[in-house]
């Protein structure tokens, strides 16, 4: 829904009715302050074409663009006084607040538009206190951070305020209850936090209320229920707890309400769908449920309706035939089963539709396609089978189709490259099968399409848009060598061709993708060695080799210009590879982002999902399972920005160069399974942001290294077998740290001395103890025949009393 301007209205009104007569001109002091606004925030601009008006031989700035003036204060005045400035998309470049000082000067202001400036810095507290007389006050899409000052909400005249978009945070403050004038109050997307204060209610004259996209937490205030005049109220994306208040059964004028994404609880109350001039009611993304054991009869006709998340089960509900103004339908992540009704196909206004996350099943009606409007058709993670109807091209407004996660079969309808409007395109997790892909108009505006998991096969397709930005082919079961062609896709960012059995070499013409940042060609059945060339690629931050049949030794000149993975941004951001991976439409009171599927390495050991909202933050490079021989290249230590290493089982030889301890910002690095000797580099030791190292199944020796992360090192299992490692981590004590053993005298004679001894001893001992026996047996007094007797039949006994 198109919302007028009401910095546009205002500036007409004063345009028409306040504009002074040719004669009168605005004060000196003015004129003079804008012109030293203009000199001050020249020196950041090359040229301020907006402000060519603005020169000092224009005697009256009454007559410049962005200025409005008054008529004269009384009769005897001959000059005007300046009332408006309207200074959005002034600057390009950001521009610090303070050079906003001159503008405080014209006290005489009541319209004071800044937006879409790329201000920094904290809101003037004092310069905007002079402003006494402002009503209308747009600071929004600018970087304003900081707290909202006092002095703002002192300015009791406002009725407009608006800092949305910004990166303000702090409390709202309670004194904002004083603008008891305002009619809109849009604080949209900063950091706000805590509680929305109680003085809100007192602003009685408030239509439209914008607090969405914050941290604003606790329950929402009963008191809003009293601001009966409410048209537009916002709260959505923050934490706010408890229900819905019942005191807002009182605002019956409401044509939006947005409470989508808080914490919600409850019951969704019926009585919302009574509001007669309802029209967008976004209710998903909470812990609400809906009673389905109610049937409504609503009085409003809606054009948007979101009940994302909230316990819907059964089929879609009924009483939605009868909203057939509908533009936008979110009833996603809920327990809805069924077939897609026609009714609901047969929408003539439906634009939006997201029914993704639930049990619906079957195939889809023809009708849908039919209808003009449809630009999203969200459907994943359903149970919709069947064939893609062939008609489905005639949906030319289509933006974005998403139908992954399903059990759709057959081929791609050709209809489908008709779409020129189409952007993001996903068919992934499907039965879809074929080799004949739809060829794709080149002015077709297709910039993410997904095609894995599917049965495809034949050779890789080439048959996409040239400026398509991520193409995922992976899980399925294409062969042949990589085709040649592709290098006419010049705008790929992201490339996904895992898990097939593509075979040949890696052909150079890939090398012509300039702007490749992910490529994964994981698990296929790729020969022959890595290209020099490859380097070429310097965009490359993700490059997956794994699982293939390459041979030969990592080139040298392999890293050379590997600037994507050498370098990392210095503030990585979440947002994504291109505007294909998440595409988001938003205004000041609703935003619906669409995050496609993640990208699967195998991180540190384990396969994970890398996430494509936060893809920029990840720098892998991947290499095992192959038969790669030779050194591991020093070079390689150059390539600090990456955070995963994997050249594991190839046939790898020769030390661990040193210079792998310059990978700053290595996570995971896995060496294990390979020919490796020496020792463990102790300037590993200066990997701080390790946690995950194996060298295991190598020939390596010596003291695992001690100190900085290598100490939490400490899984044997990553050491295994190895001929030489010793440490604590493994438990076996290094010789040098064995005890020294007891000293002995030094006498080159004492070793003969002991033997001779030994010598001289056996035969001695014998000769006595058969003397000690006979001289026994002469002083015995029992008879001679009996002791010889006993000597004959039981000599041990008689040795044993001996001894």
């Amino acid at each position: 829904m198109v919302m007028a301007n009401p910095s546009l209205l205002l500036q007409s009104f004063f345009f028409f009715f306040l504009l002074p007569c040719l004669s009168s001109s605005c004060p000196e002091y003015q004129k003079q302050a804008l012109l030293q606004f203009k000199s001050s925030i020249l020196p950041i601009h090359s040229s301020l074409h907006t402000l060519d008006s603005w020169n000092s031989s224009s005697s009256n700035c009454c007559l410049w663009d962005k200025v409005t003036c008054s008529s004269p204060s009384n009769s005897n005045s001959a000059s005007s006084v300046v009332i408006g400035l309207y200074l959005s998309y002034v600057s390009e470049q950001h521009m610090p607040s303070n050079l906003l000082a001159p503008l405080f000067l014209i006290r005489s202001l009541r319209v004071l538009d800044l937006s879409w400036n790329s201000i920094n810095g904290q809101i003037p507290a004092l310069g905007f206190g002079n402003l006494s007389n402002l009503v209308h006050l747009d600071l929004s899409q600018n970087r304003f951070n900081g707290s909202i000052p006092l002095q703002l909400v002192q300015l009791k005249k406002l009725q407009y305020l608006d800092l949305g978009s910004n990166r303000l945070s702090g409390e709202l403050p309670e004194e904002i209850g004083n603008l008891t004038k305002l009619q809109r109050l849009s604080l949209w997307s900063n950091k706000f936090s805590n509680g929305i204060p109680s003085s809100i209610s007192y602003l009685r004259e408030l239509e439209q209320l914008y607090l969405s996209n914050n941290s604003l937490s606790m329950e929402i205030p009963t008191g809003i229920g009293n601001l009966s005049n409410l048209s537009s109220l916002s709260l959505g994306k923050n934490k706010l707890t408890g229900g819905v208040p019942a005191s807002m059964q009182k605002l019956n004028k409401l044509n939006l309400l947005n409470l989508e994404g808080n914490l919600l609880t409850g019951e969704i109350p019926f009585w919302l769908f009574d509001f007669k001039d309802l029209q967008d009611l976004y209710l998903g993304g909470n812990n609400l449920t809906w009673n389905n054991n109610m049937k409504i009869v609503p009085k409003c006709m809606l054009f948007s309706l979101s009940l994302r998340s909230s316990g819907l089960q059964g089929e879609i509900p009924e009483w939605i035939i009868t909203q057939k103004t509908l533009i936008f339908l979110d009833l996603s992540m809920n327990q809805l089963h069924g077939p897609f009704p026609q009714w609901l196909a047969e929408f003539l206004f439906l634009s939006d539709l997201f029914l993704s996350h639930n049990k619906l099943s079957g195939s889809l009606p023809t009708a849908l396609f039919r209808s003009s409007p449809l630009s999203i058709l969200a459907l994943s993670h359903n149970n919709f089978s069947g064939e893609l109807p062939k008609n489905i091209g005639d949906a030319e407004s289509l933006f974005i189709l998403m139908l992954d996660g399903n059990n759709f079969s057959g081929h791609i309808p050709q209809s489908i490259s008709q779409i020129s409007s189409l952007e993001l395109l996903d068919l992934s997790r499907n039965r879809l099968s074929g080799n004949i892909f739809p060829v794709f108009d080149p002015q077709v505006n297709l910039l993410y399409a997904d095609f894995s998991s599917n049965q495809f096969s034949g050779e890789v397709p080439t048959t996409f848009p040239p400026n398509i930005k991520t193409l995922a082919l992976g899980s399925n079961k294409f062969s042949g060598a990589l085709p040649l062609n592709l290098k006419k896709l010049r705008n790929l960012e992201r490339l996904e061709l895992q898990d097939n059995n593509i075979s040949g070499e890696l052909p150079n013409s890939l090398l012509q993708i300039s702007h490749l940042r992910v490529l994964n060609l994981r698990n296929n059945s790729l020969q022959g060695s890595i290209p020099k060339t490859l380097s070429n690629l310097q965009n490359l931050q993700i490059l997956d080799l794994s699982s293939n049949n390459l041979t030969g030794e990592i080139p040298i000149e392999f890293v050379n210009n590997l600037t994507g993975m050498i370098e990392a941004p210095p503030n990585p951001t979440s947002q994504t590879l291109s505007s294909a991976v998440v595409i988001a439409f938003s205004s000041n009171f609703f935003s619906i982002e669409f995050a496609v599927n993640e990208l699967i390495v195998n991180w540190k050991k384990s396969k994970q999902g890398l996430s494509s909202h936060n893809i920029d933050m990840y720098f892998l490079l991947d290499l095992s399972n192959n038969q790669l021989s030779s050194e591991i290249p020093a070079s390689l230590g150059a390539l600090k920005a990456l955070k995963m290493l994997n050249l594991s089982y190839n046939k790898l030889s020769g030390k661990i160069p040193a210079h792998l301890s310059d990978l700053q910002n290595v996570e995971g690095l896995d060496l294990s399974h390979n020919k490796l000797s020496g020792p463990i580099p102790t300037a590993f030791t200066k990997l701080q942001q390790l946690t995950t190292l194996d060298v295991s199944n190598n020939k390596l020796t010596g003291r695992i290294p001690v100190g900085g992360q290598m100490n939490t090192m400490a899984d044997p299992n990553f050491y295994a077998n190895n001929s030489g490692l010793c440490g604590f981590q493994i438990h076996v004590p290094c010789p040098e740290d064995l005890p020294a053993p007891k000293l002995q005298h030094d006498n080159k004679e004492e070793p003969w001395i002991l033997q001779e001894a030994v010598g001289i001893g056996y035969p001695v001992g014998f000769l006595l103890t058969i003397g000690i026996i006979f001289l026994a047996g002469y002083f015995n007094s029992s008879p001679p025949s009996n002791n010889r007797r006993c000597h004959r039949h039981h000599p041990h006994l008689l040795i044993r009393r001996q001894i």
